[in-house]
This record gives structure tokens, sequence and C-alpha cells, in this order.
């Protein structure tokens, strides 16, 4: 299924992808904000995408969830914002899927916190506390997931759960954030 060839044509198709979305919000970085003002009332839907678009990147995607909350306001702001979240979750389950695993743990297994790497990763234990390291801990469960075969179902229930409280944190505090600095 996997051939050098493939694996290298893919590495460098991801490297390349990954350098562009870092130049563009790099470049722009009001960039979020102009896509969802132009979208107009497909703004909820253009976020949505967005979140799958950057889930093939290392980016995360925590501060597009704060501005969902400042936009969209805490409860709209959440809805969009877990439904994004559990996208990317989805698109990066499935690269995981793609990438070849060893059937050995610890060599697909990183150093987590907390002795998550002690956990087997078709775990609940490991999928929702896993997924609550900030910054990257959602992405590398993900792809671990789907390395590993969870099944579908188990994966499903414990991103929803986990990126439902990322969520109502970072819109409410998106949201919150901005009526704070509008203060007369």
């Amino acid at each position: 299924m996997f051939n050098k060839k493939n694996n290298k044509l893919w590495t460098v198709v991801g490297i390349i992808a990954f350098g562009v979305v870092i130049y563009v919000l790099a470049k722009h970085g009001s960039l979020i904000e102009n896509i969802l003002h132009q979208a107009g009332p497909w703004a909820p839907l253009a976020a949505i995408l967005l979140y799958a678009l950057l889930a093939i990147t290392p980016i995360t995607t925590d501060p597009i969830t704060v501005i969902i909350g400042a936009t969209y306001g805490p409860l709209i702001g959440v809805f969009i914002a877990w439904l994004g979240n559990n996208g990317a979750a989805l698109v990066e389950y499935y690269v995981g899927k793609k990438i070849p695993y060893s059937g050995n743990p610890q060599a697909s297994n990183p150093k987590l916190p907390f002795k998550l790497s002690k956990l087997p990763v078709n775990s609940w234990q490991f999928l929702i506390f896993g997924r609550m390291i900030p910054g990257y801990g959602g992405k590398i469960i993900s792809i671990l997931a789907g390395m590993h075969h969870v099944p579908l179902r188990r994966y499903l229930w414990t991103t929803a759960l986990t990126n439902f409280g990322g969520s109502l944190i970072l819109a409410y505090g998106g949201f919150g954030l901005i009526k704070l600095i509008k203060i007369p």
C-alpha cells in the first residue's frame, strides 16, 4: 500500500502545503477575520472548512475558536467551533489511518505527560486526557487513534466530548475578551 516513492511524494506535498499555510498566516495576520467577513452569511460554514484545512498542518485552531467566539457570541460561537474542531479531528484521524503502523506501541507513542503513554491508545482515558494537552494534544491523539485503528464510534464520542469543553472555554473566552476590551 505504501512504498518509498509515495511516502516521499506525500512528504514533499505536506512540507509545501505547510510552508504555504505558514507564509499566508504570517503575512496576513487578520486573514481569518477577512475570510469570515467576505463569506457573509456563509461565514460559519467557511469557518468550519477552515478548521478542516488547518487539520493537515501543525497549526493549532485555537485562535480561530477565539475569533469565532468574539464574532458570533458564546452560544453560536461554541457550536461553530465544536463542529469545526470535530471536522478537523476527523481529518486528522483519517490521515493517521494512512500512516503505516508497525504494531509496536512504543514505536508510535510519543512521550506524553501524566503517564498517558502507558495507556493503550484505544482506551477512552488516553483519548480524552491526551486531547487535553494544550497546543498539540488533539492533533497527536487524532493521528495516533487513526494509526492504531481505534474504533470510530469510541473516537467520535471522546473527541466530541473534549472538543465541546475546549470550544466552550475558548469561544466564551474570546467573547469575554472582546467585551472587556470594548468597555468605555
